[in-house]
């Protein structure tokens, strides 16, 4: 699974980082046109884990995982013969369809390969991934450098390969049975079960916290701040080496649902703290501003590890054994939407309005986090019936 995980990300990380550049200067199409057509694939990317997730839970996870693979690969691969906008913006939309239907059928696999260790395994793949990420924006780097349509074309291609590469990996993984279900239970009980819903809209707006410092930060030195440029690199860096090294040690202890809203609620105090230390830079000497958003930084990546921690562990425990496909689906669903409204939110109050947009967003973070073990107590005290699921 770490292996699978770092060769998909590190693909993905690379392409991501400059597919807007290969729409504008090899396809030759408009800002507007490729952001547009971005922004839908990443909308409808959004539809496809809950039915896809319900299919994983049918089917079998792995088998359907292998398939979204696949069919990521070929839409990859189309994206090279795209001339128009309409054929850009179906390549990207059916690569967006397919990894958001991965998404939902990998959650199984993690669930059940990770047993009694799911907070531990899951953390471990998070670290896995945010390695292969930093080196696959690293690749970006170099290819935006050479800045030419063979080098974009390299990126297409290696990404491709990758999801294939992913898929032999997975092969490897033994199969994993479907688990019965209650006969009398209906098809879509992600959806019925309120607390949980509660629990990804809650955690989504949770996550946007991880566009701060790849959003929110570089527009703050650059344009409000004295610190030289080159801090936005170090920040992140920073950010990324904490990652990597104490996701696992930070997901200790947070083996129930309980113990895992309570890491969450730390961690809204952590981002409102890390947030106000690096409004503080601004209208300070460059090397005060480098120090305070130094340990802002540290203090906003404590907040990170806790909340991944807790919010990984409850999108497994919140959801029956016999479904978690589905529920993955939900939960991408909810991650998903986060990622698509954090950077005009993010820009509206960090870069805009400045200091006190950074205290308000670090106020919506606490709030959230006050609010979430009530929700998780909700949802373990009324969990479901299976009368109250039935078609």
């Amino acid at each position: 699974m770490a292996i699978g995980t770092f060769v998909n990300n590190l693909g993905t990380a690379a392409f991501l980082a400059t597919v807007p550049l290969y729409a504008i200067r090899v396809i030759d199409l408009s800002v507007q046109q490729t952001a547009f057509g971005l922004s839908v694939a990443a909308i409808l990317g959004l539809v496809a884990g809950i039915p896809v997730g319900h299919l994983a839970d049918r089917r079998g996870p792995r088998e359907i995982f292998l398939l979204t693979l696949l069919v990521q690969a070929a839409a990859m691969t189309s994206l090279l013969f795209a001339h128009s906008f309409l054929a850009f913006a179906l390549a990207v939309t059916v690569t967006d369809l397919a990894g958001s239907s991965g998404g939902a059928a990998r959650g199984p696999m993690v669930r059940r390969f990770g047993g009694d260790e799911v907070p531990k395994f899951r953390s471990y793949l998070r670290s896995v991934a945010t390695l292969a990420g930093t080196f696959g924006a690293l690749a970006a780097g170099v290819v935006v450098q050479f800045d030419t349509e063979t080098a974009y074309h390299v990126v297409i291609v290696g990404n491709a390969l990758t999801f294939v590469v992913c898929a032999l990996v997975i092969l490897r993984l033994p199969h994993l049975a479907p688990l019965p279900s209650p006969p009398e239970v209906g098809r879509w009980i992600a959806l019925k079960d309120k607390p949980y819903v509660l629990f990804v809209i809650l955690d989504g707006i949770m996550w946007i916290q991880g566009e701060v410092l790849v959003f929110a930060l570089p527009l703050w030195v650059v344009l409000r701040t004295d610190a030289p440029r080159w801090f936005v690199g170090a920040a992140i860096f920073v950010n990324t080496a904490l990652v990597v090294l104490l996701q696992v040690r930070a997901s200790r202890g947070v083996g129930n649902a309980t113990a895992a809203s309570k890491v969450i609620r730390r961690a809204g105090v952590a981002f409102l703290i890390g947030m106000a230390v690096i409004a503080s830079a601004a209208g300070v000497p460059g090397w005060v501003a480098i120090l305070l958003m130094v340990v802002g930084v540290g203090v906003h990546t404590i907040g990170e590890l806790w909340h991944a921690a807790g919010s990984l562990e409850l999108r497994f425990r919140l959801a029956p054994e016999h479904a978690q496909g589905q529920y993955s689906g939900v939960f991408g669903m909810g991650l998903g939407l986060c990622y698509v409204i954090a950077p005009s939110l993010l820009g509206l109050l960090c870069v805009t309005w400045g200091a006190p947009g950074w205290l308000l967003m670090g106020g919506i973070f606490v709030a959230v986090g006050l609010i979430m073990p009530f929700v998780v107590r909700w949802a373990e005290r009324n969990r479901p019936t299976t009368a109250e699921l039935a078609v």
